[in-house]
Parts: structure tokens; sequence; C-alpha cells
């Protein structure tokens, strides 16, 4: 059964900064004496939101009752980029179905097929990727063609 110590300064009955300990054991925090609520230092350095119980007579003979639970920021997806290439006039066909196996793990047959996309619709779509991704993808192409004289061009474009 996971117990975690936490201390803290109550609100209690009016008075502030009293010293305050409190025991949390499976979701339940037991204090000495009932509270109106408290600001706490967790030992297990996560974020822990505490919740008081009902209003009660606060007898003193009891422990007081809370429930507290831990928050945590669901994170969000990344943004997907589509990197593009654009057809021209001047880049060889073998050049682009090239660039596709080296840069984006492409095999011989899907290379061929996005190439000759590109090559009948002016543009295709290399694979999604993150942002950083993407932008490594696209810079590397870009330079790709131009230290072998092509004036093959590289996009990417949000999805």
């Amino acid at each position: 059964m996971p117990c975690i110590l936490v201390e803290g300064l109550a609100v209690q009955f009016g008075v502030t900064n009293a010293p305050f300990k409190a025991i949390f054991i499976d979701g339940v925090i037991s204090t000495p004496l009932g509270y109106a609520g408290f600001l706490m230092k967790a030992f297990d350095s996560k974020r822990i939101n505490m919740t008081a119980p009902p209003e009660d007579d606060r007898d003193t003979a009891r422990p007081g009752i809370g429930v507290m639970t831990r928050s945590r920021a669901k994170p969000k997806k990344p943004a997907m980029f589509s990197v593009l290439i654009l057809n021209d006039d001047f880049t060889p066909m073998d050049f682009v179905v090239h660039v596709l196996e080296k840069f984006f793990s492409k095999d011989r047959q899907e290379a061929t097929e996005i190439m000759l996309h590109v090559h009948r619709r002016g543009v295709g779509v290399c694979g999604v990727y993150t942002y950083e991704v993407a932008e490594t993808k696209v810079n590397l192409v870009m330079d790709y063609a131009r230290k072998h004289e092509h004036p093959l061009q590289c996009t990417m474009e949000k999805e």
C-alpha cells in the first residue's frame, strides 16, 4: 500500500500557517485534526491537488479525511507536416527516385510511383513527419540536389 508523508501549512479554523502533517494512503489523506484546506509539499516531487471533505462537525477526536489526486498534463500530439517534392523539367527521374530511397526510406517501387505522381501532377507527398523532422528532410534534400547541380525543389506544409 503506497504511503506518502505530506507536510505543509494548514489553514485551519481561521488560523493560517499552522504546522501540518498528514499521511496519504491509497488516495485518502488522514490528518490529526480536521481542516479547511492547506498548502503542502509532497516528498515524491509530483504535483498533487487536495480537495477538502464536505463540511462536518470537525470533531477533534476524528481524523480529517480528504481525497488527494495527482494532476497530470496530457501531452498534445505534435503537429504533422507533409514533405512535398515539386516537379521541374530538368531534374532526371532517376535522381528523384534516388532521393526518395535515400532520404525517405522508400523502396524502388514506391519511390518510382511517387516520382511518376510528381511528374504527372506537379507535386507529390514523400512522407508526413513532425515539424523538426520534416524541416530537416527538406533541408537535406535541397542541399543534396544543389550539390548534384539539380534544381529539385522540396517543401513542407502543415497537415
